[in-house]
């Protein structure tokens, strides 16, 4: 089908992009080290609203006449279907470069530099551990979504089908509040950046970050998040390789990797790290990196599996596609976070660069080291970077809540019989508000005083509650509404009691505060409490009452349009291909969730061991390699999977969707 061929006619456009943030050596000797950040002094604010404004204007320009030509050339419909679903055809490549992209947030740059600089090694390690793990048990939901429901468009229509009406409304909560969380870190996390370096008006920044990403998303519906996600992973990852290819090769400042050695043990003498071995911040025994890690997994679990955008990438991909796309992204954004924070945190740390804790929980660890190391190249490259990942994950966020509203509010309580007309008016009518409202609502939460990190951390106390019983909803045959919908409840309140029950508990006595909420003890006892209490509460109370059900009645409940159950039936893959791909998903994700969290890191955290020289060697090593290969993948293959179309569209030949051709 035509979806296979979604890279097309970027091979083109990525030469441009490539070219346009190319740098020459001779520019990094701009930088000049002076180990001290100052607001809004590294570039002048034109830069803001040239990156802001100008980047977002030809991103929507580019995206909307690729969009035009598929639609052209390659037989695409503007279809309601097309438009919440992507032809339900996108092939492996394209799949995980969207995996890739929608997991990378503001917080995915910032954040994991900012653990980096309190933790060191450790930090980014668990920053990228702990959120792959997600994206790769996810692949087995999406290929039981394949089997068991695969005319959905949300997830949330596989809930009503199950249980009825009480408990979608209940779920429907908690995904619009995932939505709102994720949206908000995005904004926040992308505003306080383009005033650190630009000194641009932080809630101006916040609410013209979304106009491009809204435009696009008009036009082409889930199909322009899928190109936009490939053309901003593309720029991300070329802006981690120059960052590698300069500390730890090129650069005279950090020395490469023996001179960023001597100075990560020199800075551990000057400003021992509490917690880690030796008080180094070479070393996996961190207790502080430990319980970010636990932190970090379980609220992480929230934002994926309680997140519409991941749902509708495995709505989108094809069967046979699906759990490769979703293991193959989850290794590739390992990458992401893990090198660029091992190398750009630790660069921060190695040069001592100068930073408020105001500013290092603002998420600005990565643009003020790479304006003390580079100058105004390496601000502009993170500016550049940073707009990338926020842009491309809000596109993401904004067709999954007009999916929600479109089919979960709408179609469901308003107008069941709606067309396909109908239903795409809709869904383009709650991407301009919802593009609009994003703004508004980062602005709401700057006015609070809430931090990127604050954000981050909180998450799994918000939605963690709600994780195991939407698992179990496609997974296990006995769960029962009433026990599914008590533990995402009950959970919630057993999380929030738990996390200001121990936030009152800690010095100075007493006291519930945003600085005590945001503690690690807090924050860690919070987000344990949701998952466990949620997931115990809908399994223990499953097993008290049975509920005859057969999963052939989601497939009956849920009513597609614009799309007949021939054309559906066309796309489906046999159910003995869809039983080993599910089987390959337990034991890929089973498999990598084990080295990521156990076999790797536990035993260095308990044997105390502080990296020499060889060995932090090695661990860059890995890293360059990891993040070489990840690029190699996330780039090509979706060229080599797209070039029967692009071969196409450079001939001129027009495709009439359902021909042989097509297929």
């Amino acid at each position: 089908m035509v979806g296979g061929k979604s890279s097309t006619i970027l091979a083109i456009i990525v030469v441009a992009l490539v070219a346009g943030i190319g740098f020459s050596q001779s520019a990094y000797a701009a930088g000049v080290i002076e180990g001290e950040f100052k607001i809004g002094e590294v570039l002048d604010e034109s830069w803001g609203w040239f990156i802001v404004v100008g980047l977002g204007a030809v991103f929507a320009v580019v995206i909307t006449f690729e969009i035009k030509v598929e639609e052209k050339y390659l037989g695409v419909a503007q279809t309601s279907e097309w438009f919440n679903t992507a032809g339900r055809v996108i092939k492996t490549g394209l799949t995980a470069a969207a995996i890739v992209s929608a997991w990378t947030w503001a917080a995915t740059l910032l954040q994991s530099s900012t653990v980096a600089y309190q933790y060191g090694v450790s930090g980014p390690f668990w920053y990228a551990a702990g959120a792959s793990i997600q994206v790769l048990l996810f692949g087995i939901l999406a290929i039981e979504l394949k089997r068991k429901a695969p005319n959905a468009h949300t997830f949330l229509e596989i809930i009503r089908a199950r249980y009825g009406d009480g408990a979608h409304r209940v779920f429907l909560v908690f995904a619009l509040m995932t939505n709102m969380i994720v949206t908000s870190m995005l904004l926040l996390g992308g505003a306080a950046v383009v005033n650190g370096l630009t000194g641009m008006n932080i809630s101006l920044a916040a609410f013209l970050i979304p106009i491009g990403v809204m435009i696009y998303t008009l036009v082409g519906g889930l199909k322009a998040t899928f190109v936009a996600d490939y053309m901003h992973t593309i720029i991300i990852f070329i802006v981690i390789l120059t960052f590698v290819s300069t500390v730890y090769f090129t650069s005279d400042i950090t020395g490469g990797v023996e001179g960023m050695y001597e100075k990560l043990v020199e800075a551990a003498k000057l400003n021992p790290v509490e917690g880690n071995a030796a008080g180094a911040y070479l070393t996996m025994a961190s207790l502080g990196g430990l319980m970010f890690g636990i932190i970090n997994i379980v609220g992480n679990f929230g934002t994926v599996f309680v997140d519409q955008a991941y749902w509708q990438r495995a709505i989108a991909a094809r069967p046979a596609s699906t759990v490769k796309g979703f293991l193959l992204g989850g290794m590739c954004w390992f990458a992401i976070p893990f090198t660029l924070a091992t190398t750009m945190g630790l660069t921060a740390v190695a040069l001592q660069v100068d930073l408020t804790p105001e500013q290092v929980q603002l998420g600005l660890v990565v643009p003020a080291a790479a304006s003390v190391l580079m100058g105004e190249v390496g601000a502009i490259m993170v500016l550049t970077m940073l707009f990338m990942a926020v842009t491309s994950a809000g596109s993401a966020e904004l067709i999954a809540v007009s999916s929600l509203i479109t089919y979960d509010v709408y179609r469901t309580y308003k107008n069941p019989n709606a067309t396909g007309k109908q239903l795409l008016k809709v869904s383009r009518a709650v991407i301009v508000g919802f593009g609009i409202g994003m703004g508004g609502l980062a602005v709401i939460l700057l006015a609070m005083g809430l931090s990127l990190g604050f954000v981050y951390l909180a998450m799994g106390v918000l939605i963690g509650s709600a994780v195991i019983p939407i698992a179990l909803t496609i997974t296990w045959k006995r769960t029962n509404k009433y026990a599914a919908t008590a533990g995402a409840i009950a959970g919630l309140v057993i999380a929030l009691s738990t996390w200001i029950g121990v936030a009152a508990s800690l010095p100075p006595g007493g006291e519930v505060s945003l600085a005590t909420l945001g503690n690690n003890y807090s924050m860690l006892f919070g987000n344990i409490a949701g998952i466990l209490s949620g997931g115990a509460i809908a399994i223990i109370g499953s097993l008290v009452k049975k509920v005859p059900f057969e999963w052939s009645q989601i497939k009956e409940r849920i009513k597609l349009v614009d799309l007949t159950e021939a054309e559906l039936d066309e796309l489906d893959a046999d159910e003995e291909t869809l039983k080993r791909a599910f089987k390959f998903s337990i034991r890929g994700g089973g498999a990598m969730t084990l080295i990521l969290i156990v076999a790797w890191p536990l035993p260095l955290f308990f044997s105390d061991y502080v990296f020499d020289t060889a060995f932090y060697s090695l661990w860059v090593g890995i890293a360059v390699v990891w993040v070489s290969v990840a690029s190699f993948f996330i780039i090509g293959l979706p060229i080599i999977e797209a070039r029967e179309g692009i071969a196409q569209i450079a001939r001129g030949k027009k495709t009439v969707v359902g021909s042989k051709e097509d297929k």
